[in-house]
């Protein structure tokens, strides 16, 4: 079976590829028109992204709508992650605007969760959603060199995501979690 990931980011696909190919499920991207991210949840973002993908495709389409929360910035930068420090802005121009709002904030009132609210939509209108979470806190500073977005300020225990390999790191993620839940009901769909 083949599905359309809707997404710009190879690193968001590249999660996807090594945890759905035990499934045989081949994931492809498309040169896809962008959607406007008009949602207020990070599910209702991932639906429009599906839709979109399987309207333009005819294939069943996966989108992943995920960002970072902090609770002592009152939920942000939530479902505006990818635009916190403008729509141009780099990972580091995000994390260093971040950063300097929890500036004076103690290490037990960082607080914070990744979320990963994941949709498929079929061509028949179906549809599938997941979500995962992982809780953690935000470091005073960027640690580690893998990962992307705010991987390097996401501690999870001891190491921010940047400072874990990638099977760790799927191993304890909201995109991993999502994922994995999702494989399990795309092996329930397809049999496998």
């Amino acid at each position: 079976m083949k599905y359309v990931m809707a997404t710009h980011n190879p690193n968001k696909l590249l999660e996807l590829q090594r945890i759905l190919e035990p499934l045989h499920i081949e994931v492809t991207t498309a040169d896809l028109q962008e959607v406007e991210e008009t949602g207020t949840t990070f599910a209702e973002n991932a639906y429009l992204k599906a839709k979109a993908a399987c309207e333009q495709t005819g294939l069943p389409a996966v989108a992943d709508d995920s960002g970072l929360v902090v609770d002592a910035l009152n939920g942000a930068p939530g479902v505006y992650s990818a635009r916190y420090a403008g729509p141009d802005a780099t990972d580091a121009q995000r994390m260093d605007k971040l950063l300097h709002e929890l500036d004076g904030v103690p290490a037990e009132q960082r607080t914070a969760r990744f979320v990963s609210a994941i949709c498929v939509v079929y061509p028949d209108g179906e549809r599938m959603d997941v979500e995962g979470v992982c809780e953690g806190s935000v470091a005073f500073a960027p640690r580690g060199h893998d990962g992307f977005g705010y991987d390097p300020i996401f501690l999870v225990g001891e190491k921010t995501y940047a400072e874990l390999t990638p099977a760790e790191k799927d191993a304890v993620s909201h995109r991993g979690k999502a994922l994995r839940e999702l494989a399990a009901r795309l092996e329930e769909r397809h049999g496998n």
